[in-house]
């Protein structure tokens, strides 16, 4: 068996805690990649996707009001908003955070701040 690496150790130590705490609630799971940032409520009872949203969106406008505008703070705090927006539509209030192998600051944080804003518990 390989070694893991740090951020694959990372995210199972996430991933178990989730488990262990977790409970019947849907996960509210990050992805960040070095353009974009992606955001998704996960339904791991039911094996669904229940809202989604990224920085990929063409209505998604960037600080200087470029459309579809990736890697910025100001772009995880509206994709932050606008997956609460979308999972309080889809009738969720409480997620579990799964920040995956991503350390807890930066984007993650602004999308995790502007998610709570918007009216998601966790």
């Amino acid at each position: 068996m390989a070694k893991l690496s740090i951020f694959d150790r990372r995210r199972q130590r996430v991933r178990t805690s989730i488990r262990k705490r977790g409970g019947e609630r849907p996960r509210l799971s990050v992805h960040r990649s070095g353009r974009h940032i992606y955001a998704q409520v996960i339904d791991d009872a039911a094996g669904r996707t229940v809202a989604s949203a990224s920085s990929i969106d063409k209505d998604v406008k960037g600080p200087d009001g470029k459309k579809g505008v990736g890697a910025t703070v100001q772009s995880a705090q509206e994709v932050g908003r606008r997956v609460a927006e979308r999972a309080r539509a889809a009738g969720v209030t409480q997620v579990v955070f799964d920040r995956g192998g991503f350390l807890f600051h930066g984007r993650v944080k602004a999308l995790a701040d502007a998610a709570r804003e918007g009216g998601l518990e966790f």
